[in-house]
């Protein structure tokens, strides 16, 4: 049977994996357990081990179960943990990156072989625009990369209200402020955090 401190020690190294896995700060995963980070740190180097309810929460978050978070797993190496992250990590932002350039790389090309007919189409650019920071968002949600999600929804919303702008004639400027709205609205959103429910304390038997 697993001893206290070897479960802290395993806890530690599948929250760790699991954190920067998602793209989560310390701060930020304690924002959504309503922790500290201090805390977060705690748990991270093996001084403490959250309670039942916290390991429901971080299961719900991650996506796995409790007795994923309790058990050892042997793929899973301590040491050289944090270098084969951040190779993974340089892997991620290379394939995103080719593929925004690849939107924009596109809509140059399209653009040169219009000009290169006397069509002058920039309308072109103001589509590729929304496109690129779709694909953007779309891959970093494929890749469990969401720090900065909500910017990246906030910014492909407006980017769609100035195509729309552009794009079609007598379009009325005042349907920025629905924009601002939606923006409002999408950083809200992203914010929303569930609170630890706090069991009811039960009446005591009323004595005869």
């Amino acid at each position: 049977m697993m001893q206290l401190s070897e479960l802290k020690l395993v806890v530690a190294s599948n929250l760790i994996k699991l954190r920067t896995g998602a793209g989560f700060t310390q701060a930020e995963l304690g924002a959504k357990l309503n922790y500290s980070d201090k805390t977060i740190s705690k748990w991270e180097r093996g001084e403490a081990i959250p309670d039942a309810y916290v390991l429901t929460q971080l299961g719900e978050i991650f996506d796995v179960t409790v007795d994923n978070i309790l058990s050892s797993h042997d793929s899973w190496q301590p040491i050289g943990a944090e270098e084969a992250e951040q190779e993974h990590s340089y892997s991620t932002d290379m394939i995103i990156a080719i593929a925004v350039l690849g939107v924009w790389t596109l809509a140059l090309t399209a653009f040169v072989a219009l000009w290169l007919v006397d069509m002058i189409r920039w309308e072109i650019f103001v589509v590729a625009l929304p496109v690129s920071v779709l694909v953007y968002l779309i891959l970093i949600c494929s890749f469990n990369k969401r720090r900065h999600l909500q910017f990246v929804i906030a910014a492909f919303v407006l980017s769609v209200f100035v195509a729309m702008f552009l794009l079609l004639p007598g379009w009325p400027w005042q349907l920025f402020l629905v924009a601002a709205l939606a923006e409002v609205i999408v950083f809200l959103s992203c914010n929303v955090q569930r609170r630890p429910h706090k069991p009811k304390k039960k009446a005591e038997p009323k004595a005869e």
